[in-house]
């Protein structure tokens, strides 16, 4: 997977890249059917807006799928925790993707099936 990583109001230290490299990094491997190679922009953010005590950080995602964007972003206290929190939530999101795929091709399949025997009856 490809991936581009983008820090407003943070310092992207060698551990933040690590870090996003292995939680977000693996992606691809929940979608094993795409031949097409993944594009991942990656953001990582110390938010400016004062709505809570101490800092907050922001992480989102935006990857790119044969024509489609799935995106994803959380909020929290520790950066690390934001990269966790934006793993779970584009992992989920991509599970959806797939079975949303995965209906797809079937319907497609009964489609065909169902043309079949008309045509031969």
């Amino acid at each position: 997977m490809k991936t581009n990583i983008k820090a407003t109001n943070l310092e992207l230290t060698a551990e933040i890249k690590k870090a996003i490299e292995e939680k977000i990094g693996d992606l691809d491997r929940f979608l094993p059917d795409v031949k097409t190679p993944l594009e991942a922009y990656i953001e990582v953010a110390r938010e400016t807006r004062h709505h809570q005590k101490g800092e907050i950080f922001y992480a989102e995602v935006n990857l790119k799928i044969i024509g489609e964007v799935i995106r994803a972003e959380a909020r929290e206290d520790n950066i690390f925790k934001a990269i966790g929190s934006l793993r779970n939530a584009i992992q989920e999101l991509l599970g959806k993707y797939k079975k949303k795929q995965i209906a797809k091709r079937e319907k497609a399949a009964r489609i065909v099936k169902e043309k079949g025997n008309t045509i031969s009856a």
